[in-house]
């Protein structure tokens, strides 16, 4: 009994000891020398500081690290592993560009703005950062305005106007007087018309011309003839 009471207090002993050894790898792998500090500042141009900074937070990647702004617009997250990190001003009022830091192992800081599209490309930034705002957000859209480019866009009107366009520049630029161009003109008319049935529009259109004048020069004709005086008789 005293033997093996005396080996399960060795065991345990053992095992007490290894916990206590492993702790301490630990605490001495996670020492200061591995952990940094991300430091800038965030300016809005023309603006007090005071009158935005107590809404703004400092993310870095995501919410992995929080930090808060200074009164001064300053900040700085401590406790960061080396790595690569997007860090980001946000605020409900103004908008800020993310800016990627580069953390070695030795403690060195490398600043770039972040570019979604080109992401090959590198734009270097001072450290500590420097970070400005871009504007103030937009949550609402701009209400249309009304302008004559709207009205003349306007597919009602283009094909009102169009048509008036064509009937006008068209005789200017083509040769009516050639017999030639006016085959092809009522060539390419009888083709447009696919039933023969129907009447053909420019005949129509003709016909109704030239009947009014027609008609018009046949009631002057004879109301010339109707006021001759009558003839002498002997």
């Amino acid at each position: 009994m005293l033997h093996r009471e005396s080996l399960s207090q060795l065991w345990l002993f053992m095992y007490a000891t290894l916990a206590v050894v492993s702790c301490f790898t630990d605490v001495m792998d996670s020492g200061p020398g591995d952990r940094f500090k991300i430091e800038g500042r965030a300016i809005v141009p023309g603006i007090k500081t005071q009158d935005w900074v107590s809404t703004a937070r400092v993310l870095v990647e995501g919410e992995e690290y929080v930090g808060f702004l200074r009164t001064d617009g300053s900040f700085a997250v401590n406790d960061v592993p080396s790595g690569s990190y997007v860090v980001e001003i946000v605020t409900p009022t103004y908008r800020f560009e993310p800016v990627r830091v580069d953390i070695t192992s030795k403690g060195k800081m490398r600043a770039r703005l972040v570019n979604y599209i080109k992401t090959s490309e590198v734009i270097r930034q001072p450290y500590p950062l420097q970070i400005r705002s871009i504007g103030p957000h937009s949550y609402f859209m701009k209400r249309e305005t009304w302008g004559w480019t709207d009205f003349l866009m306007n597919p009602m009107v283009m094909m009102m106007v169009l048509p008036l366009l064509i009937i006008v520049l068209l005789p200017k630029v083509v040769n009516t007087n050639d017999p030639e161009m006016r085959k092809e003109m009522e060539q390419s008319m009888n083709m447009l018309n696919p039933n023969p049935e129907l009447p053909d529009v420019s005949e129509l259109m003709t016909k109704l011309f030239s009947g009014s004048k027609g008609s018009s020069k046949a009631s002057s004709s004879s109301s010339s003839k109707g006021s001759r005086p009558p003839a002498k008789r002997r």
